[in-house]
Order: structure tokens, then sequence, then C-alpha cells
């Protein structure tokens, strides 16, 4: 096995044009990561939204105050539907990022669905069973509870 899959659906009473101005923004990232990962965005662009080809580097403490290097690129972007973002350098073997957007009655909805795959074959695995899942998890956690107190729930 070895890889893995994590799907979250969040609705919110916003519009699409206020979702995509929030999300698409790289500058959002550090708001909705915990204090503890000690999140900064690396690279400055020039561009207020994301597009792809933008190549987003990133400084994270996630296990131990252990400083990490990410690179991550937005791979694919339709406006206001979706987009991707996959590790170029980092703690994954795999990590594809995909956010999709739409609007229902009364607001959007945001659905994540995230594969990812840890380096170190068995030894990984061992890892995703001990602590990566649920620091993956409450992560998202921490993301969907942020985002409620942004936006609200619908």
């Amino acid at each position: 096995m070895g890889s893995y899959t994590l799907k979250r659906v969040q609705r919110f009473p916003i519009s699409i044009d206020e979702a995509w101005d929030f999300f698409s923004s790289p500058r959002n990232l550090k708001e909705i990561a915990p204090d503890y990962m000690n999140f900064k965005v690396l690279s400055d662009s020039d561009s207020e939204k994301m597009f792809a080809g933008q190549i987003i580097t990133y400084r994270i403490t996630p296990v131990l105050r252990i400083p990490l290097f990410w690179m991550t690129e937005i791979t694919h972007v339709r406006d206001k539907e979706y987009f991707i973002d996959e590790q170029r350098f980092g703690p994954y073997a795999l990590w594809h990022h995909k956010h999709f957007f739409r609007e229902i009655p009364g607001g959007i909805e945001m659905t994540d669905y995230l594969d990812y795959k840890l380096p170190l074959g068995f030894i990984g695995n061992i890892a995703h069973s001990l602590f990566v899942k649920k620091q993956i998890e409450s992560i998202f956690e921490f993301r969907r509870l942020t985002l409620l107190e942004r936006f609200g729930a619908l």
C-alpha cells in the first residue's frame, strides 16, 4: 500500500468570488495552518493570485520543531472552479492536493482531495500509522475550524 487519500468537504455562506479570492492567494496559507507548524511562505510573487506553473516555497516545523523546506507547484488552475498543488521538494514522496469549489444554494462548497505517500517504504508506513495520519487529520481539522470561524457554516 503506502499511499493515502484524504477527502474533506466544507460549505460556507459566501460567494464564489469571496471564496476564490481567499483560497487562491498563497498569502492566506499561514492563516489556516496550526501555529506549531511555524508556517512561513518564503517565495515572493508579484502575482496576487495563483497561476499554473507557480512555485511556492515554505518553511515548516511539523515535527519536533525541526525546520523543513517545502516547495509546491500550482499545476492546474481553472478560475473559481479548482486548483491543484503538487510537492516538488519536501517531506513526502507524493503530495497531490486538489481543491474544488462550486456554487450551491446559499453559498459555496469546497472539496479537498489529498493524495500523499511517505518516503522510506515500510518505515514511512509505520510513521504514517504512528503519527503522520493523525497530524494531517489534525491540520485539516484546524483548517476546518479556522474557516468556520472566518466564514461561518452553511
